[in-house]
């Protein structure tokens, strides 16, 4: 009996001993994978053709982020290091022309193909109209330049967890034609929608997530998730960012005043 116990033990010592071995051995080799790439997993790639903002915007990502920042020159770059890198995203710098056929184009570069990752444009302007064209050619994100840094790390935390990042002061400040301020609180989008689902349409195109629509509108979470589901169906649209962008355009199109809602 008493050899039976000390054989016990002294498998147990042996496991536990292999297993601590085992461990140290995974720690070393995650450390050499580390080692043997100038970037570790899940970097971000900043593509600025200028020298100097291309280091500051480096530096304060990867300060705020607490992330790996690669920062590159060009599209041609950030394409040859993606090959050999594992990369969560890819920040593009257009400076003042995201329409451009050259931005254009360097979008299309960035989201095709089997090395491609998320894509977010960093711009000096705030323009809807803009924001929505590089959407379109594949872009996921949106971020101006008088964006706070904090906000802007955010921003890209959502694209990489696979939302799409829209400014919300792009949405509430977009202009008609002409330059004239947009038209009051939405009620009925012509009497498409039903009074709650048209408080819940106004709320969605002013950037406000569904916990701070429940609370203002005194309605549970859940029902305003019915609520947008619903919205989204009228609308025809994919996702929160077109019922916003389409609501917009609904309070610019018509002169005709807001109609009371369907009952």
């Amino acid at each position: 009996m008493v050899k039976r116990t000390s054989f016990s033990i002294s498998r147990r010592s042996d496991i536990a001993g292999r297993v601590d071995f085992s461990d140290r051995q995974d720690e070393h080799d995650a450390h050499q994978s580390l080692t043997t790439s100038e970037v570790g997993s899940g970097s971000i790639i900043i593509i600025e053709k200028r020298a100097l903002i291309r280091d500051c915007l480096r530096r304060c990502f990867e300060a705020a982020s607490e992330q790996n920042v690669i920062a590159v020159r060009s599209v041609d770059d950030c394409l040859q290091i993606s090959t050999t890198t594992i990369t969560s995203l890819v920040i593009l710098s257009v400076a003042s022309h995201p329409k451009s056929p050259e931005t254009l184009r360097d979008i299309g570069r960035l989201v095709q193909g089997e090395n491609a990752r998320p894509l977010i444009i960093l711009s000096d302007g705030d323009n809807l109209e803009e924001i929505v064209s590089v959407l379109d050619t594949g872009a996921r994100g949106y971020i101006p330049t008088d964006l706070a840094l904090e906000v802007a790390v955010e921003a890209v935390r959502l694209v990489c967890a696979g939302g799409v990042f829209i400014p919300a002061s792009s949405l509430v400040g977009a202009r008609q034609p002409g330059g004239e301020s947009p038209r009051p609180t939405l009620r009925s989008a012509n009497g498409i929608f039903t009074a709650r689902q048209a408080a819940v349409v106004d709320a969605v195109r002013r950037g406000k997530a569904n916990k701070v629509i429940a609370f203002e509108l005194k309605m549970r979470e859940s029902t305003v998730k019915v609520h947008v589901r619903n919205i989204m169906k009228k609308l025809n649209a994919k996702n929160r960012t077109e019922v916003a962008f389409m609501a917009n355009e609904l309070l610019k199109s018509a002169d005709l005043p807001p109609m009371q809602a369907v009952r």
